[in-house]
């Protein structure tokens, strides 16, 4: 497959990772409020870690079994969190995922991201489906999958254990071609609005 890509944003650049960037993935995975809301960063978290996660994308997509893209400002290059497929088919499906650092929560920059990640997946790897999955104890991340248009498929209750405890997952979906219905619906409300002001 090549490189990993570069994607943009009205505010972000959704970059490859690469190496200088261990610190501030180690600050921001690493704080106890963030990896409390996935299921596979630890904690503590330390830079050996995040090298060694970092070290794994280009081989990952290489293999074409998923992307992972660091979330940076446009303004000023700052990191602000990761998101990718993960466990991807090729030409089939793949999962997406996401964490953000907790001085970004709440700025929309996640959906934002995700949107983008979709048009991606839908309209260069050519996937039939995206999936998701939450856990129900963090429900912002649910209000992400839905704002990009995905659908509440199920619980997996008790799905994961994360330090002793059992979680309920929630799992969500799109379909290529409900993707596609929601860009030509903005496209036409865009159009639209464009009529009424000329």
């Amino acid at each position: 497959m090549g490189t990993i890509p570069t994607l943009e944003t009205e505010r972000l650049l959704l970059r490859p990772f690469c190496q200088s960037d261990a610190a501030e993935v180690t600050r921001l995975a690493g704080d106890r409020s963030v990896a409390a809301t996935t299921s596979n960063i630890p904690h503590p978290y330390n830079e050996s870690m995040a090298c060694e996660w970092i070290e794994r994308h280009q081989p990952t997509f290489e293999k074409d079994e998923g992307v992972a893209l660091a979330i940076t400002l446009k303004a000023d290059g700052s990191l602000v969190g990761a998101i990718g497929l993960t466990g991807m088919v090729k030409g089939h499906r793949a999962e997406l995922g996401y964490w953000i650092g907790k001085p970004y929560w709440g700025l929309g920059y996640c959906t934002e991201a995700a949107r983008e990640v979709l048009e991606y997946a839908f309209g260069v790897l050519r996937l039939s489906r995206v999936h998701a999955s939450h856990f129900a104890k963090n429900p912002a991340s649910g209000r992400v999958m839905q704002k990009v248009g995905m659908h509440r498929e199920g619980c997996c209750r008790q799905h994961i254990q994360k330090w002793g405890q059992l979680e309920d997952l929630e799992i969500y979906g799109i379909l290529e071609q409900e993707w596609r219905d929601i860009a030509n619906q903005a496209m036409q409300r865009t159009r639209d609005g464009i009529g009424q002001r000329g």
